[in-house]
């Protein structure tokens, strides 16, 4: 421990020290959650406002794996429009490689309804690289574990464009359940589709 008067060093110096601060005290509030080949690191709304309010452009692209100006400006303004309500909230796993620390995708609840105790999982690779490697059901089984462990979810469930095909056999694998069709339910550039209702029950999973 050191006393240190911010005011006395020069601007360069003060930025550079208040981001590593900053910088610290996030990391060292994450959770972590450990696979064989992953580190998935908790997000969750306090998360978000953190590092929007405290992070430069640069940052925040750092931070999440931005690989565009576009996606900045796109976090920042859906920060703005607030990230959760009085009932309903996320909580999003980035993945991380073991060996290189890269963001390589995500994976989460992102529609939660704490009093129903019911959420939506969303997933993506980033890369191609590393698809096809059995890393999203490395990330699938600890992520569901938490959601039904830690989160007390009874329910999850999972909306699939119905040409999706590797993502249907993800969520069978873990037994997932097909309840439904849903008409022109999800927007994906510029093109609204259909999506297949998949679920998951806390009684079928534990």
């Amino acid at each position: 421990c050191f006393n240190l008067n911010v005011e006395e060093i020069n601007p360069t110096m003060q930025n550079l020290l208040c981001n590593y601060l900053s910088c610290q005290y996030l990391t060292m509030n994450f959770e972590i959650i450990t696979t064989p080949d992953l580190n998935l690191r908790k997000l969750t709304p306090e998360v978000y406002t953190f590092v929007h309010t405290h992070y430069s452009d640069q940052q925040l692209s750092e931070f999440f794996g931005f690989s565009t100006r576009e996606e900045v400006i796109r976090s920042r303004a859906r920060h703005s429009m607030g990230m959760s309500t009085y009932n309903r909230s996320f909580v999003n796993f980035q993945l991380l490689d073991k060996n290189t620390n890269k963001i390589i995708g995500g994976c989460g609840f992102h529609t939660w309804y704490l009093e129903h105790q019911r959420a939506e999982i969303g997933y993506d690779l980033r890369d191609d690289s590393y698809k096809r490697k059995g890393l999203m059901s490395q990330a699938m089984k600890a992520v569901l574990g938490y959601g039904f462990n830690v989160m007390e979810l009874n329910r999850v469930e999972a909306c699939i464009g119905p040409r999706n095909d590797a993502s249907i056999a993800l969520v069978k694998k873990f037994g997932f359940v097909q309840e439904g069709y849903l008409r022109e339910h999800y927007k994906k550039a510029e093109v609204i589709e259909d999506s297949l209702i998949f679920s998951l029950l806390r009684s079928e999973y534990l």
